[in-house]
């Protein structure tokens, strides 16, 4: 049994939309409604909208929509059951005592669960006597028993089933173990053995408290140097940060970036508890908005190799389509943070954050490496990558730039205003061909859906079935009258067919039409494409008339996608059914004039 439409549609009632979406995204009063960053997709103009008046969401730049629900779903990473109870949770409500399936849920929990026991069989391996080779590697590296047991560090013992049959006497099943990933099947077919083995352990924590993952590194030079845990019902590489439970506190609402665990680790136990790293290859969108969420600056702090100025780069890019104000710690001294602190302790560490660079100090600095600016030549192209890198700056910012340039390098500050404003040029002019193409590939693709990939090649039935969903969405009464006229196998497109069964049983049910009443039953995907068809369908006529003309064309379009393709059809093939067609065509209409 699902949960009731009438808790749904209370808690919907219950929720704003605009203070729970705040505590994610800033946002600022447009007219009637509200706009910030959108939390789902790289952008720096706002383009997400919330519409206080429907109590819904939509991203006019990714398409993203909803309600309070498929936002929850999305921001946390919650399925649909557990999304009601945290929105539940958020309206001082509790759940009805109902038998839902929140299969999903339990498997969550469970593997939670898992993950728990799990760091505390690692955690009890590594004060184990016999495995003190691995409590040694952190002794050695610095690390206080404190801090040690602040970070719930372990060790997975050099043995293949070790975990496995700890967790198994506990009550776990294979099965969960698998989808936790702390145990993978024998190709052999023999059970199952332990991910992680004869490594340290990194529990990762989640801003909630809950294990959700762990890193294990060698305490040698072999390879790989890091395993971590894949994808699970409870963790999503690039989207995990890690000690963020703890950095999330901190008053002066600033965030150290650093590459590693062990940078991490060591910059709390000297004191900045404001450091975290970003789990995965690389930074994602989705891990910058989460920091967005709980700060205003970020320091970053990454190694002092051609990688880490790449992984600087790419995050100083990604980090600055939020509204995070963005400094880079040139790293000075040492490969990284953790070496830093260890040979020069952690005032050199201090002092190197407050030289810390701006974004455009950074991007000067990173510029004029690639160039010998003792020579005329090198002078000249590092002030024209300069001149392109302040494009972007206006007001004092600019000036006190381009002063201080031309100060250094004896040239007229106005010819540098000039290249500056070339630049500018450029770059709008590859902003309105970028803008263009946009436009253009979005006028393709609104022949074409994500969730209803069949509407690219019937859109003339497509577009009949969105009318008539939309006409019954905004006038269920209406139904009464057509339901003896078309039932959704009438219907073309597969995914419209599910909208129109799902509605029909909204609507029999007496539960509201909205489209909030449909996040149980269709992915945000789909939810998205349920509020666009909502949105750009242009204006309904609201009448019966509009209705039955949509059931002819759907009809006739289901007709003629049943019919053999001409080409491949006989000469007498052809005439049969071009003759039961007309003939079928001349019924429909003349049942639909005598039944209205």
């Amino acid at each position: 049994m699902a949960i009731s439409r009438d808790f749904i549609q209370d808690l919907h009632d219950r929720l704003d939309i605009e203070s729970v979406v705040s505590s994610y995204v800033t946002l600022s009063r447009a007219g009637r409604n509200v706009k910030g960053l959108c939390p789902f997709h790289n952008e720096k103009t706002p383009s997400f909208t919330i519409f206080p008046d429907t109590k819904s969401f939509y991203c006019f730049g990714c398409g993203a929509a909803g309600d309070v629900i498929s936002f929850i779903m999305r921001i946390e990473n919650l399925d649909y059951v557990e999304a009601v109870k945290f929105c539940a949770d958020l309206a001082g409500v509790s759940m009805p005592d109902e038998n839902y399936d929140d299969s999903l849920a339990k498997r969550r929990v469970r593997i939670l669960s898992a993950n728990r026991e799990a760091a505390k069989f690692f955690n009890a391996q590594l004060m184990a006597e016999k495995n003190r080779k691995a409590l040694d590697y952190f002794l050695d590296r610095g690390l206080t028993p404190n801090t040690i047991r602040k970070f719930g560090l372990g060790y997975a013992p050099d043995d293949w089933r070790q975990l496995t049959d700890h967790l198994k006497s506990l009550g776990f099943g294979e099965q969960e173990l698998v989808l936790a990933d702390l145990a993978k099947r024998s190709q052999k077919g023999t059970g199952c053995y332990d991910s992680f083995r004869n490594r340290v352990m990194f529990p990762i924590i989640d801003v909630r408290g809950n294990v959700t993952a762990f890193g294990g590194r060698v305490m040698d030079d072999s390879k790989p140097k890091y395993v971590n845990t894949s994808d699970t019902p409870v963790y999503k590489k690039g989207s995990g940060v890690f000690a963020l439970n703890f950095a999330k506190n901190n008053p002066g609402k600033t965030l150290i970036l650093v590459e590693g665990y062990m940078d991490v680790i060591a910059l709390h136990q000297a004191g900045f508890d404001n450091a975290i790293a970003c789990l995965g290859t690389a930074l994602t969108q989705e891990q910058a908005n989460l920091l967005s969420r709980y700060a205003d600056d970020v320091l970053i702090c990454y190694d002092n190799d051609e990688a880490g100025r790449k992984a600087t780069q790419r995050a100083l890019d990604i980090l600055g389509n939020t509204k995070l104000r963005l400094k880079v710690i040139k790293m000075e001294g040492g490969k990284d943070a953790d070496e830093i602190i260890r040979t020069y302790g952690k005032e050199r560490f201090a002092s190197l954050i407050s030289g810390a660079s701006n974004e455009i100090e950074y991007a000067l600095a990173a510029l004029r490496t690639k160039y010998d600016v003792t020579t005329d030549d090198g002078r000249l192209r590092y002030m024209t990558d300069a001149a392109d890198a302040l494009a972007g700056e206006s007001g004092i910012g600019i000036d006190l730039y381009v002063n201080r340039l031309a100060g250094e390098f004896g040239v007229n500050p106005q010819s540098l205003y000039a290249q500056i404003e070339q630049s500018k040029k450029r770059k709008k002019k590859k902003r309105e061909t970028e803008k263009k193409a946009r436009e253009m590939e979005e006028l393709q693709s609104s022949f074409s859906d994500r969730s209803n990939p069949e509407k690219r090649g019937n859109i003339k039935a497509a577009r009949a079935e969105e009318t008539l969903i939309r006409s019954l969405m905004r006038n269920p009464d209406f139904y009464p009258k057509l339901k003896d006229k078309f039932s959704p196998d009438d219907f073309v497109t597969d995914f419209n067919k599910r909208v129109m069964a799902h509605l029909i049983s909204l609507i029999e049910s007496e539960s509201p039409t909205e489209p909030y009443m449909f996040n149980e039953s269709f992915s945000p995907q789909e939810t998205d494409s349920i509020y666009e068809m909502l949105r750009s369908g242009g204006e309904l006529a609201n009448s019966l008339k509009e209705c039955l003309d949509c059931i002819e064309t759907i009809k006739e379009e289901k007709s003629r996608a049943g019919m053999k393709k001409a080409s491949d059809m006989t000469d007498d093939e052809f005439a049969g059914a071009f003759d039961m067609l007309r003939e079928k065509d001349k019924t429909n209409k003349k049942n639909n004039r005598n039944n209205v």
